[in-house]
Formats: structure tokens, sequence, C-alpha cells
């Protein structure tokens, strides 16, 4: 496990349970830093003062909040510290409410919270118990860099996870993006329904062939290759089909028969049940498209790793 991010406890009621707190999730993305091409220098970002000109230590920088353009206050780290919030050393469970009261989009971060020796073992096991016997969902406040966010906990195989949530005022309204009124018939969503069930799958997304990040695994295959002094590979993936869509119900159909064939090797899929159509649609024709071959660059540099930090 990961070093803890942060220790305190958590508040339910008068029980005060320690707890050290790790993240839950890693980013294995490759991260490119910026060079020079020419020489392939590293390029550094430099901290200017903008009144001197000149180059500034860490220690000679604070924070500030400006309140006007000509009015800078200054707010030092001890002022932060003795702000008096009552979640500053502590996640304070607040209220339980329906999970499906909770609109997922408000859901951020997950964070694993362990008991911090001994004498919190008990209380968080059973809090643990609690929470997994009750149907609600435990809110709580806790106040992390120099802000108090709301949060939601859960059991995870066993441990309590806190998952980051965004205040109600920070999610916009998605009501000026939905589509002006639209005539769906009920054929229409008969084959939506069908491709549903078509794309339906029972295994976990951990155990899914399908949930795979093949651009991060083509990417390190491309600089390994680089590195090497070799031709980037070419991607392996099938062409498929483009075809213009005309007409709905003839894509709906054509893409229900693609995803029974992707699940051929496994198994006929249950499909919903289509009513007989009362006018049959055209399918639209397939045009090949030929990929464009693209010419990489192939300079070598000293370093062979795929990742950097």
């Amino acid at each position: 496990m990961p070093r803890p991010v942060w220790s305190g406890a958590i508040s339910f009621g008068l029980v005060t349970i320690p707890i050290k707190v790790t993240t839950a999730t890693e980013d294995h993305s490759i991260r490119f830093h910026q060079y020079h091409l020419e020489d392939m220098g590293r390029i550094r970002t430099r901290k200017i003062c903008e009144a001197e000109d000149r180059e500034v230590s860490n220690d000679e920088i604070g924070k500030g909040y400006e309140v006007s353009k000509d009015t800078i206050v200054a707010v030092s780290d001890d002022e932060l510290r003795e702000i008096p919030l009552p979640t500053a050393k502590a996640i304070e469970i607040v209220a339980f409410v329906p999970y499906e009261s909770i609109d997922p989009i408000r859901i951020g971060d997950g964070y694993y919270l362990e008991a911090d020796g001994q004498v919190a073992n008990k209380p968080y096991a059973l809090l643990c118990k609690a929470l997994e016997r009750n149907a609600k969902a435990a809110i709580a406040k806790f106040a992390w860099h120099g802000r108090e966010r709301l949060g939601l906990l859960r059991t995870v195989e066993g441990a309590i996870a806190l998952h980051a949530m965004k205040w109600p005022d920070e999610v916009r309204s998605p009501e000026s993006l939905a589509p002006r009124k639209v005539d769906i018939d009920d054929d229409e969503v008969e084959h939506a329904l069908a491709l549903i069930d078509s794309m339906t799958r029972e295994e976990p997304i951990a155990d899914a062939d399908w949930a795979t990040d093949r651009y991060t695994a083509a990417l390190e295959d491309v600089i390994h290759a680089k590195a090497d002094g070799k031709k980037p590979p070419k991607p392996e993936t099938e062409e498929e089909p483009a075809g213009e869509v005309v007409d709905l119900m003839a894509a709906l159909e054509q893409s229900v028969q693609r995803a029974k064939q992707s699940r051929s090797d496994g198994g006929d899929a249950d499909v919903h049940e289509l009513k007989p159509k009362k006018k049959a649609a055209k399918e639209a024709p397939a045009k090949k498209t030929t990929a464009s071959k693209k010419s990489a660059s192939t300079k070598k540099t000293a370093s062979k790793k795929s990742r950097s930090a």
C-alpha cells in the first residue's frame, strides 16, 4: 500500500476512530516532459517575480489573495492552520441518505481509511459492520488542502472507503444541454433496448478483457521501438467499415448484429425480443476507407524508459 496522505480520526457521534488515509487509485498514464528538439535539453520552468524581474526561491514565496487589482492580501500557513474548523483533524459523519439520492457526477477521488493502532480496531470494525448492514450512504465532512470537503463513506471488502464529493453549488446543471423535444416511437426504443441487451456483460469490469487501456499499451510499444532505433509498430486493429447513418432503425439493427457477433466466442447473448417493424428500413452501404501511412520521427534518445515520473 502507498504511504498515508493524511491521518486523523472518524467522528461517528461520540465515537472517535483514529485512522490513516491512503489513496485508493493510481495513475498509469505515460507522462511526457518538454525538451529542446535541437539538442534534447530539458525545458525548465522558473519562478520569476514580476515586480523585480528576477528569479525567486521557494523561501521567498507565500500565499496571497487578490481582493482588487491593486490590493493583495497575504495569508500565512500559520493563519490557515489556526482557522477554527472542527473537521481539520476528523472525518465527521453528519448524515445518512439514500444511495439513489446521490448523483454519481458529484463523486470524485477515492481513498481507503485504515485503523490507526490496536485501540482503533474494534470501533473501526463496528462502524464497518454498521455500514454493511445499513442501506443508506454515510455522508461526512473533512478538511484537506485548505478547504472543507464533502465525502461519502462505504465499505469495500471489509475496509472503509471515502469518496470525495462536490458541494451542491459546484455541479453545473445540464438543463441547457438536453436536446429539444424529439419524437421517438416505440419501435426505436425496442431496438435500442435490444442493443443494450446484446452488449450486456455478466463479468465484473476488473476481469473483463474489454476493460483494457489499449492506448497506453500502444504508446509504450512506440516508445520502446523508438528507443531501440526501430520504426514504431503499425496498429494491429482491424479497420472497421464506415457508413453513413441514414436510418436510425437500420443503424440499431446493424449494431445489434455486430454486438452479437463480437460475443459469439463466449456464447449467445440474451437479446431483447423486437416487435415486428411496420416498414422495412434500407441498410446503409458500407464505405471502405484506406488508412494513410504516416512517417514517424526516429530520433533516438539516451533513455529507454517508457514512463517518466
